[in-house]
């Protein structure tokens, strides 16, 4: 309705009211067009619609909360919307929360963006995997978390998987590479990554005789490219875009195995937006891209992988290297071959398929169980009596702990 033509009826009714002449609706309706009912209004009082009126909308509840979450560092919207989705049920749909988030300029801020060439790989051809190092979360206690995610895409249909780590040894790469061929139910032909030091030889710049032999027994052949080259290796770098989905869950979660569930939650959100070079969900691509897979190598192969067994011959000071630390068994099988293994967190050795040794992994460089120590102790001072042996085994044990607690600072 023009504003020209209510200021003009509205001149013509206050005109009228001073000469105290009752309005004739019907006609006035006629003369500007408009119902005899809304002539009225305007002589009762009515001013029009208001042009500032405010909708009350159902996130201005979580105002704080969403503020909160967009300006933890690496927040970006649609992770930040995935996390108040699953946590509460009238959150909405996505346009409005990004509406909501423009109105009260709470868009995080942008990063610089990097060139980004497209690559195509036919069906079934290419899995590009990497590392998310490094990454740290708190839970609702204050406790820190440290880890890794091992992020894996499709190149094809860009069907993406995580996995938690706690380490990124040849080992872990080894067992998440088989993790996530497990997740999509099939093999590719090639595997796709950049100089990983756990399994490039940084002096020749190519794959280990181990990783080697780990990608011939499952059937795939390993390829290398430049660190973040966006030419060959650009839909992980970018996959890696998505484990700021965990951003929001900081201070929220309470455990390792919470964390877990969280990326397994990811993964599964992940695969269901759409994107924006293929135009649909990853999940339903993969629908044509996991025919073209090669199938599953013999769970036996699998398996000797998954265990982590490895054999060592026991050094004189009579102790094991595993990830960084040192763990010992006793003296009476220096020079022998003995196997060892991860499981649940403990490293088990054996020698001839006995159980020997037993240790808790931790992050100390020398782990020695007392008894082992005294055993060596005992032989190199045979002199010596038990009290002396078990008095300075004691007093080394607590020297080794003091560097250890030292070096860690």
């Amino acid at each position: 309705m023009e504003v020209i033509k209510i200021d003009e009826l509205r001149k013509e009714l206050m005109i009228l009211d001073t000469h105290k002449i009752e309005p004739n609706y019907t006609e006035l309706g006629r003369m500007y067009k408009m119902d005899y009912r809304t002539i009225k209004k305007y002589h009762e009082g009515y001013r029009g619609k208001s042009t500032t009126r405010s909708k009350v909308s159902i996130l201005d509840q979580y105002y704080d909360e969403i503020k909160g979450k967009l300006n933890l560092p690496g927040a970006k919207i649609m992770s930040t919307y995935q996390y108040f989705n699953k946590k509460y049920e009238n959150i909405g749909k996505y346009h409005n929360f990004v509406r909501f988030v423009n109105k009260h300029k709470l868009k995080p801020i942008k990063t610089a963006i990097k060139p980004h060439p497209r690559f195509e790989t036919p069906f079934g051809k290419q899995l590009q995997f990497d590392w998310k190092e490094d990454v740290k979360m708190t839970n609702k206690y204050g406790e820190l978390f440290q880890f890794n995610v091992f992020s894996a895409i499709l190149s094809t249909s860009r069907m993406h998987v995580f996995i938690y780590s706690k380490y990124r040894t040849a080992e872990d790469v080894e067992r998440c590479l088989i993790k996530v061929y497990e997740y999509l139910g099939g093999i590719t032909e090639e595997a796709l990554t950049d100089n990983m030091s756990s399994i490039v030889n940084n002096h020749r710049k190519k794959f280990t005789a181990e990783f080697l032999q780990f990608c011939k027994d499952l059937g795939i052949t390993p390829k290398k490219c430049k660190k973040e080259s966006p030419q060959t290796k650009g839909k992980d770098e970018s996959s890696n875009r998505f484990v700021n989905w965990l951003v929001p869950y900081n201070n929220e979660f309470e455990t390792e195995e919470d964390i877990i569930n969280i990326l397994a939650e990811i993964t599964k959100d992940v695969n269901t937006v759409v994107n924006s070079t293929t135009g649909v969900t990853p999940i339903m691509l993969f629908e044509k891209e996991k025919e073209h897979l090669k199938p599953l190598p013999n769970k036996k192969v699998l398996d000797s992988y998954l265990t982590n067994s490895k054999e060592i011959i026991v050094p004189t000071d009579f102790l094991i290297y595993y990830r960084g630390s040192r763990y010992s068994v006793s003296p009476k099988f220096i020079g022998k071959k003995i196997t060892f293994k991860e499981v649940n967190n403990k490293l088990h050795m054996y020698y001839n398929n006995d159980l020997i040794s037993t240790h808790d992994i931790n992050n100390k460089r020398i782990n020695y169980n007392p008894n082992h120590y005294m055993e060596g102790l005992s032989e190199i001072m045979p002199y010596k009596t038990a009290d002396d042996v078990n008095a300075m085994a004691l007093e080394n044990l607590k020297l080794f702990d003091n560097l250890t607690k030292e070096g860690n600072k």
